[in-house]
């Protein structure tokens, strides 16, 4: 084989060569295409020391694994790449958080898919436990890490009701930007339908930014529903239901990365 590697070309060459050796695969992509979590949350993961490579748990990144032959575990399970790349729309009720797993024992949003998937989803992007609204969950990291990333910006659109009546100029401001505590919290759009309804359009994804914005002038907050996320609306998805994502869907989605960024 070698000396038939020399006797080519140096592009027939490098493409059998490429061929020939092992395809290393950085270990956080390899959990990414194992469904553990996006390539960003599995490297938080492998910081934690929760991955074992072969039997020796690894504490820093840079690892790379051969697919083919590694034997890789997630506090204490063993992954394995999965064939099947799933993209499904959940509409998340209140009092679910956003993980896969939660230290106390409050009810988790991806236990609502369980028993339809074998595959081990995880959540991309979050919303909080008292709100409620659309939520994708996936097992392809690469997806979750286009989606999630800040140049993607795609909209995700809320709609807010709240106890107390708003000022009417809280659309205009929100939109200009408010800064809080440091934070430069900035709308796409923010338009008042009613004095106790908010439509907001946000592209930065803050932690709680609606939340913060209304805590500010002490204003409660009875339901923060998230409508819409790029082309994706709730469309009758009624709360605690899911559904896949169409081929065009996911198409879409990933269109308006490749847009924005």
């Amino acid at each position: 084989m070698k000396q038939k590697v020399r006797d080519l070309n140096l592009q027939d060459k490098t493409n059998v060569e490429q061929c020939i050796a092992p395809k290393l695969m950085r270990l956080q992509m390899y959990m990414a295409h194992c469904g553990v979590a996006s390539r960003r949350a599995s490297e938080d993961i492998i910081l934690e020391g929760r991955v074992q490579v072969n039997g020796e748990t690894i504490w820093k990144l840079g690892t790379k694994v051969d697919p083919r032959t590694v034997k890789v575990q997630v506090d204490g399970k063993e992954i394995a790449l999965e064939e099947k790349k799933r993209y499904v729309l959940l509409n998340k009720p209140e009092g679910y958080v956003c993980s896969l797993s939660d230290e106390k024992g409050r009810p988790v949003a991806s236990d609502l898919l369980q028993d339809a998937f074998s595959e081990r989803l995880y959540n991309v992007g979050r919303l909080d436990m008292f709100s409620c609204g659309l939520i994708m969950f996936t097992n392809d990291g690469e997806f979750a890490r286009k989606i999630t990333h800040p140049s993607s910006q795609i909209e995700k659109e809320y709609v807010v009701q709240t106890s107390l009546p708003m000022p009417p100029d809280l659309g205009k401001k929100f939109t200009k930007g408010i800064r809080i505590d440091g934070v430069f919290y900035k709308a796409r759009t923010a338009e008042l339908e009613t004095r106790h309804r908010l439509r907001v359009t946000l592209i930065e994804g803050k932690n709680r930014e609606i939340r913060r914005v209304l805590e500010k002038i002490e204003i409660g907050i009875k339901k923060l529903e998230r409508v819409r996320i790029g082309t994706i609306v709730l469309d009758g998805l009624q709360p605690g239901m899911f559904r896949e994502l169409s081929t065009n869907e996911v198409k879409d989605l990933i269109s308006l990365c490749a847009q924005e960024s």
